[in-house]
């Protein structure tokens, strides 16, 4: 991992793309309770989707990023606004780490607990200072409420290095629009585990949507392995 003064462009997220070898659609999970953690995450894997996002919106969300991570699966935190959430999703075992938007801050932490980090961004002023402090790889959010497909073409034709990962507002059938750009590089999104599947335990069903949802454009390579069943 490169270290914090390390502002070469495109340095510094590149290492969220090893992470995520392969996989191109990313669960975005808001947990309350943290034994369906691992029984989502499990569904989910099954499906073909083994990356799964908790985001850090609840207080169950650190005790379901630890169990999914100590259960073998490829889990990070999201939502992750202040650089002291970062040593404690490090310490739940977070693989990467995830923002809404950007901070130089979160980016530093991340940086020092060894962790990818991708920044969220929503205008051109916002790439230019993520490419500046070196990242290529950032979250475009919320994709939908900005414009959706058209809003990434625009945004991608003055910056052609960097790739994006549009969530906010995607589903089953926008995200193969937007995986179909080729300045995108994955998205992420909540549509392949509704709160209501999960609040029943629905677990066949989420893997059908998983299952749908991996299929959405032909890995671009082998996905990541998990340990666990």
């Amino acid at each position: 991992m490169n270290g914090p003064d390390d502002n070469t462009p495109g340095t510094r997220t590149r290492g969220i793309e090893d992470v995520w070898a392969g996989v191109s659609v990313v669960p975005v999970l808001t947990l309350a309770d943290p034994s369906q953690a691992v029984p989502l995450a499990r569904a989910l894997a099954r499906g073909g989707l083994p990356v799964v996002e908790i985001t850090l919106r609840t207080g169950a969300s650190l005790d379901a990023l630890e169990a999914v991570a100590a259960a073998g699966f490829v889990a990070g935190a999201g939502t992750v606004t202040r650089p002291e959430q970062v040593a404690l999703a490090a310490a739940a075992g977070a693989r990467f780490i995830v923002a809404p938007g950007f901070s130089r801050a979160v980016a530093e932490a991340a940086a020092e607990a060894g962790l990818p980090y991708l920044p969220g961004v929503a205008t051109a002023t916002e790439i230019m200072r993520a490419v500046e402090a070196g990242f290529d790889r950032l979250k475009l959010f919320p994709a939908a409420q900005l414009g959706g497909v058209a809003a990434v073409k625009a945004l991608a034709a003055p910056f052609p290095q960097v790739r994006f990962c549009p969530t906010g507002g995607i589903d089953a059938t926008s995200c193969r629009d937007y995986l179909a750009l080729p300045a995108v590089f994955a998205v992420g999104g909540s549509w392949t585990a509704p709160n209501a599947a999960i609040a029943t335990g629905a677990w066949a069903h989420i893997g059908s949507l998983a299952r749908i949802a991996s299929g959405a454009l032909p890995s671009r390579e082998e996905p990541p392995m998990s340990r666990a069943p």
